[in-house]
């Protein structure tokens, strides 16, 4: 079963609630999103560090009910 959009924010934002968080569907199937998310909680850490703090938000759902998350993150400037 496919994620929504809204339902991958609300993850993210429940892990991270300073959070920015922009999800765009790539495909249209509700399989392949991109994701960019922006956390002061980011600071200090570098890219991998970062990106495993989203996945960690979500959970366990990569691989299953989420297909494929092409993520961007970083700090707010």
């Amino acid at each position: 079963m496919a994620m929504q959009a809204a339902e991958i924010e609300t993850l993210i934002k429940a892990a991270l609630p300073d959070a920015t968080v922009k999800i765009e569907d790539l495909a249209g199937d509700g399989d392949h999103y991109s994701a960019h998310v922006t956390s002061p909680a980011f600071a200090g850490k570098n890219r991998v560090q970062q990106h495993k703090m989203v996945y960690e938000a979500l959970g366990g759902r990569m691989g299953g009910e989420l297909h494929a998350l092409q993520l961007t993150t970083g700090i707010p400037n």
